[in-house]
């Protein structure tokens, strides 16, 4: 998704309103030159009480599509900011899929109005949707897949075939009369079959499926790694319930990367840059917390060395630089480790060589920031054995943190510990701790 266009009509906006002029022209062109998610994005840019009057001013049409791209913490800003009668026509053409993905962010009354206005095969679709957990296969599948029974004949194959064909849509599947997948069969290969023996030819009964209740992280990485643009989704009784198609799975994989980078700085991902004030203080105190317990942690290693801080003061004035490097170089590398965890690009086969290329990477800048420090001490302070001491330390400390970038994200994951929502407080106290300690002990043994 391009964003080039947004920071211009963000400041055409934000220019009417200081003008006190109409905005209704500038609306015009957002809703024919920006995409719903784009106008979404656009919207999460303004205060709420602007930003309720830029939405009043957008088509019913491209509410109701916006509202769906909004984030949860959004969509809710909205809700509460209007009256319920203009809030109940953004829920009124929503299928299953559309208010399984709201149904989080919407409270009960709204979730009732949806359903009333559904059809009673998108009402019984959700319903089903609803039974499953969120990690499992079933909550996530659509419902456009095509099924033909097995007896079809040919002719009327072709019919189904040539009609307008949900997107992503490369095979058919096969069914018994209890909707039992027995086989699939490729569109192109159904146009070319010229009789009924040759058709049933075509059809390969030795498919690729998902159940209904695999883990929804597993089947999005086995579609994606698969040639095909879909995968059915079968029950217990190996009837065919639905598809996971790829952009739900690539969106299940982005959501996760994405909540996973946010929380890495203490926040969630629903947080609206307006969000409520208390909500984000209390979002963000948790980890402010503990990450305060771990600088009282650094703060009583730091104590034990009292006495050599005492008599060597430029030990006092150099720890911040010994600190700050190794928590930006092991920020550099868990960050890399997160990514690569949530998206599946990480495990026991290629560890060892990730572990070994971070480190390669740290010597390297270590060695180098190194000299450069322990060259700007020695000028600073003139003496060499300082200088020596900040260099072992730099250098140490970036290769630990290094090496604690790639392993404390690892091993959390083991642990069924999210990385991302604990992964930087660990690091950081892992790399002051080591720092300080080396830093300080080699100043006692060297300048004492």
């Amino acid at each position: 998704m391009s964003l080039e266009l947004l920071p211009d009509y963000i400041e055409k906006i934000n220019n009417n309103f200081e003008n006190e002029t109409d905005i209704k022209e500038v609306i015009v062109e957002v809703e024919q030159e920006l995409s719903d998610e784009q106008i979404a994005l656009l919207l999460e840019s303004f205060p709420i009480k602007l930003r309720i009057e830029i939405w009043l001013s957008f088509s019913d049409e491209t509410q109701q599509n916006v509202f769906i791209e909004m984030k949860p913490e959004s969509r809710e800003l909205i809700l509460n900011a209007c009256d319920d009668e203009l809030c109940f026509p953004l829920l009124t053409k929503l299928d299953a899929v559309d208010l399984l993905e709201l149904s989080e962010s919407l409270n009960d009354r709204f979730i009732d109005y949806a359903v009333s206005k559904m059809t009673a095969k998108q009402r019984s679709l959700y319903k089903k949707s609803c039974d499953y957990a969120l990690d499992e296969v079933g909550h996530w599948q659509n419902f456009t897949e095509v099924q033909i029974p097995q007896q079809l004949k040919l002719s009327a194959v072709k019919k189904v075939c040539s009609k307008n064909l949900p997107t992503f849509t490369d095979v058919i599947y096969i069914v018994d009369d209890n909707a039992v997948l027995i086989g699939e069969i490729a569109l192109n290969a159904i146009f070319k079959a010229e009789n009924e023996e040759e058709y049933k030819s075509f059809i390969n009964t030795d498919i690729e499926y998902i159940s209904s209740n695999d883990d929804i992280a597993i089947a999005s990485d086995k579609l994606i790694d698969s040639d095909t643009s879909a995968l059915p989704v079968i029950d217990e009784n190996r009837c065919l319930t639905g598809r996971l198609d790829l952009p739900t799975a690539y969106r299940y994989r982005e959501q996760i990367a994405e909540a996973q980078l946010i929380q890495a700085a203490g926040l969630v991902e629903e947080e609206d840059l307006f969000g409520n004030v208390w909500q984000s203080s209390k979002n963000r105190a948790v980890w402010l917390g503990i990450n305060l317990v771990t600088a009282f942690l650094a703060s009583w290693f730091i104590g034990l060395f009292e006495a050599t801080i005492q008599q060597v003061v430029a030990l006092a004035v150099l720890m911040p630089v010994v600190a700050s490097m190794g928590g930006i170089s092991g920020s550099q590398t868990i960050t890399l480790i997160i990514r690569g965890l949530a998206l599946g690009q990480i495990n026991d086969a290629n560890k060892k060589d990730i572990i070994a290329k971070e480190l390669k990477v740290g010597a390297i800048n270590g060695v180098l920031w190194a000299i450069v420090i322990g060259a700007i001490t020695f000028v600073w302070f003139d003496n060499p054995l300082l200088s020596l001491t900040i260099f072992i330390s730099i250098l140490g400390n970036i290769l630990i943190a290094s090496l604690s970038g790639v392993w404390v994200p690892w091993m959390l994951s083991k642990f069924n510990i999210d990385p991302a929502l604990s992964g930087s407080v660990v690091l950081t106290t892992v790399t002051d701790i080591f720092g300080f300690i080396v830093f300080l002990g080699l100043g006692s043994l060297l300048l004492l």
